[in-house]
């Protein structure tokens, strides 16, 4: 479990924004959802890559697990625990996939200092981010989180 103990989402601007306005309001379980089968099996935490213009890690939480499954089955079950505004938007961001993955969290928390790219390739040998995500170690995440904070 150690070589997986986190797991790098990529995350566009707008729905981090979207994403960081709800935590703030309280929310506690959150989930992200992913066009088809992809997303961490097992990880203790996830880390959010925001990607252009960013290029950061912005944000750190604790997995909670892995659901795949039929779209709409998914939305009526978790739709409510995800930074999209409405079914309609959900549809839209599905682009006509029907098997879907959320990947639910808790205890989101925004970094002080985000970790830029140039960093994550130094530390994680990390070079370009793969759209599907990564996992990385424990003593990766540490040497990024400590290192940047």
């Amino acid at each position: 479990m150690s070589e997986r103990y986190a797991f790098i989402l990529l995350n566009n601007k707008k729905f981090w924004n979207q994403l960081c306005r709800q935590n703030r309001t309280g929310k506690a379980l959150h989930a992200f959802v992913r066009r088809g089968k992809v997303g961490p099996k097992k990880a203790e935490l996830l880390l959010f890559y925001v990607n252009h213009p960013a290029k950061q890690i912005r944000g750190v939480a604790e997995f909670v697990e892995r659901i795949i499954g039929d779209a709409d089955d998914l939305w009526n079950a978790y739709g409510n625990e995800t930074c999209l505004k409405s079914y309609e938007e959900y549809v839209n961001f599905l682009q006509g996939k029907h098997k879907v993955t959320f990947i639910r969290f808790k205890n989101l928390r925004e970094l002080p200092v985000p970790i830029p790219a140039s960093v994550i390739s130094k530390v994680a040998g990390i070079g370009r981010m793969p759209r599907s995500g990564k996992y990385i170690n424990k003593k990766t995440v540490n040497q990024l989180i400590h290192g940047a904070t």
